[in-house]
């Protein structure tokens, strides 16, 4: 049953109900009463038959569920003619399971995103020509254009002399690769510098990007079901209703001891204060820029002692930044930064674009460069205030002015050098490299104080890259070169520590998020797929949002245990008094219905969780502050 049509089949039973028990009352009151146990009848009968179809769905899967209690109590007061607690049962059972789908909503979504992004067509090399067509007709050995932006749509090598292309959203590379003739191309990365010529190797569905998409399907269809937490209460308190009722028919003879035993049993605190403590949760994790899919996650978010890690994009910013800048000549550091920066305005390229937004902060006026003249992949050369400039790799600008002694110059695991001449002679180098976010070390340190056991990282970066950039952070360990199969392995072999979440940005994350018991997905500029994937998404570019988001899952937790706790246990006094006789089975569901006032208004309390580390809140639009 899809989660669309099973919305609607909840909130017409909610109508049914309500206007069974309010037309039934209404005739009552004018001295209609066989017609109001009609409608009351009427009213009830829909309810239950969903509820019976919902037991024996849930029997041969194995689940025993607080639903069992509810079709005893409205069977046995239609059996017994208590027709008016019959439909007050209805009303609150039907109720209950409507805010509960309510609060799950729609979880899990077909991965229509990740779909989309792959290109419906390619451009063709056929018979001197170029052709647009459908991907499925792309065959082996067939010669494809790819252009800049587009993104290559099969596996393949590459037919042009060089390429750059931007591997991030399938490695977790964060800075672009550069390519030379008959390398790999995988599918799904995207051209950052000048078109090229790709050789398909591979049709489209059997290629990497066609891979990743079936391996969410296979890890979301395997993922292990979190139980909610009503269901673990519900066969001790299922075996103490059946027991107490049974017990008070037989000792009295009275079967009306029993119904109204049921009666106060139903619906239970297990039915009403979890979900609305869980939804009132997740409406306050939403105020910091959590969205968590539903109230399963929510509760599973509550439960979690080990954390995965992404580099790029999630525990890095995702973005090349200078990080220093060394002069060769006698120009300053500035003037290193000025020059480079005013030629690289004419490069699309994302290190060139990094340079001239650095410069840019820094309140440089850039002028205009003039006789450009790039080379896809090296490098950019040409005029600035009257002086000859080139700017690019080392090779590519060494190659034109007289290099000092370069092997004094240390290369740092993951950054990308960057060299600057100007009139021919060397004058500095650039070094950029993809930073920790700020405040990562606290944010660690404040999960582990939240009790998450074992923090690692999971990378499809090189290990040098990966260790270079988590020196210091204490993390339990530090898995580089993954693949995403192998980042699933990772998940799930974690498992054995307890339930595991996953923190990624990028199509390669995707299957692992969709394979965690908890999968969070960096929404702001993260890859669409891996926020189908996962089960929450935040909303602003800010790793700090996943600690309040964590102290909310276990503050709404919390509250629900105790709502169900002081719920269960006044329940359990009113079946005993209902077993004793002290109770009709109309005044025993009013007596529940006063309970169950009473443990949602202490669930609304999850409203007002204040995590003690709270971010800035987000504005209307969704942004940090």
């Amino acid at each position: 049953m899809t989660a669309p049509f099973q919305d609607r089949v909840n909130t017409a039973l909610v109508a049914i109900a309500l206007a069974g028990l309010g037309v039934g009352l209404a005739l009552s009151l004018t001295g209609r009463a066989w017609a109001a146990d009609a409608v009351w009848i009427a009213g009830v009968l829909p309810v239950l038959a969903a509820l019976l179809v919902e037991i024996v769905r849930s029997l041969r899967a194995g689940e025993v569920g607080l639903d069992i209690v509810a079709a005893l109590s409205m069977t046995a007061a239609l059996v017994f003619g208590e027709t008016l607690a019959a439909a007050v049962v209805a009303l609150m059972y039907s109720g209950g399971t409507f805010l509960e789908t309510f609060a799950e909503g729609r979880a899990r979504r077909e991965m229509s995103a990740l779909l989309a992004r792959v290109p419906r067509t390619a451009t063709r090399h056929r018979n001197g020509a170029l052709d647009e067509v459908p991907l499925e007709e792309i065959e082996p050995g067939d010669l494809l254009l790819i252009r800049q932006g587009d993104v290559a749509p099969v596996d393949g090598t590459l037919a042009s002399a060089r390429a750059v292309l931007d591997l991030s959203a399938l490695t977790g590379e964060s800075l672009p690769a550069r390519l030379e003739r008959e390398a790999e191309v995988m599918s799904g990365a995207t051209n950052a510098g000048e078109a090229f010529d790709l050789r398909a190797t591979r049709r489209a569905a059997d290629s990497t990007y066609a891979g990743i998409v079936r391996l969410v399907e296979a890890a979301q269809k395997s993922k292990a079901p979190m139980a909610r937490l009503a269901d673990r209460y519900s066969l001790a308190f299922l075996v103490v209703t059946v027991v107490l009722a049974t017990a008070a028919w037989w000792f009295t003879g009275d079967p009306i001891r029993a119904v109204a035993v049921l009666v106060v049993a139903t619906p239970c605190p297990l039915i009403l204060a979890v979900p609305v403590a869980l939804v009132a949760g997740l409406s306050r994790a939403a105020h910091f820029g959590v969205l968590i899919k539903g109230a399963k996650p929510l509760e599973a978010l509550a439960r979690i002692n080990t954390l995965i890690l992404d580099k790029t994009g999630t525990l890095t910013d995702g973005r090349p930044k200078i990080v220093s800048i060394e002069r060769h000549g006698t120009l300053d550091e500035n003037e290193v930064l000025y020059y480079a920066a005013a030629l690289d305005q004419a490069s699309k390229h994302p290190i060139a674009q990094a340079i001239v937004a650095d410069a840019r902060t820094r309140g440089m006026n850039l002028p205009v460069p003039e006789d450009l003249v790039e080379t896809a992949g090296e490098g950019v050369a040409g005029t600035v205030d009257g002086r000859r400039v080139v700017v690019g790799g080392i090779g590519f600008v060494t190659r034109q002015a007289a290099p000092p002694d370069w092997d004094r110059h240390i290369r740092e695991p993951g950054s990308v050098i960057v060299a600057v001449s100007v009139d021919g002679v060397l004058a500095g180098h650039l070094a950029l490299a993809d930073a920790l976010r700020e405040g990562t070390a606290d944010l660690l340190a404040g999960l582990r104080e939240n009790g998450i056991e074992r923090i690692l990282l999971a990378t499809g970066d090189r290990r040098a890259v990966a260790e270079a950039v988590t020196e210091g952070l204490g993390l339990d360990a530090v898995r580089s070169d993954l693949s995403p199969d192998q980042k699933v392995l990772l998940v799930l072999s974690e498992r054995k520590n307890g339930p595991v979440m996953m923190v990624g940005d990028g199509v390669n994350d995707a299957p692992a998020l969709a394979a965690a018991d908890v999968g969070v997905a960096m929404g702001a500029r993260g890859a669409a797929a891996s926020a189908e994937a996962a089960d929450v998404v935040l909303l602003v570019d800010h790793l700090n949002r996943l600690l309040p988001g964590l102290e909310v899952a276990r503050g709404a937790r919390r509250i629900a245990v105790e709502s169900v706790v002081a719920g269960i246990g006044l329940s359990i006094a009113g079946m005993i008094a209902a077993a004793f006789g002290y109770l009709t089975p109309v005044q025993g569901a009013l007596l529940q219905e006063v309970i169950d006032v009473a443990v949602i208004l202490n669930a609304l309390r999850a409203l007002k969780i204040t995590p003690r580390a709270e971010p800035s809140a987000p504005n209307a639009k969704g942004q940090g502050q």
